[in-house]
């Protein structure tokens, strides 16, 4: 159990991580490319979005797949509870950073 606890600390950090640098980048999106909407702006949104979700679905959802597939369904719930419990910590340490900073 300890293992899974781990595993979805990892990979629940590296979805922060890539989290912060899409938002890093969103928000500097304006001093980069200019301020000009074109289709080209909502091919880049939607494209980015597409990659986001599999970015974070491979992170997260991907091991619990495999242990699903391989039998280890119980081990398969715990990776994902585990990962959720993980985001969830994280996201409320953002808020509680965001009303200290505000």
């Amino acid at each position: 159990m300890k293992k899974i606890c781990m595993q979805s600390f990892v990979r629940s950090i590296a979805v922060a991580v890539y989290i912060v640098a899409v938002a890093f980048f969103m928000n500097n999106a304006e001093a980069i490319f200019g301020k000009e909407d074109t289709v080209i702006t909502g091919v880049a949104a939607l494209l980015l979005f597409s990659l986001s979700a599999l970015v974070v679905g491979g992170l997260l959802v991907g091991k619990p797949i495999f242990l699903y597939i391989d039998g280890k369904k119980k081990e398969a719930v715990h990776t994902v509870i585990a990962s959720a419990g993980w985001l969830l910590l994280f996201f409320i340490i953002a808020l509680v950073v965001m009303l200290i900073v505000k």
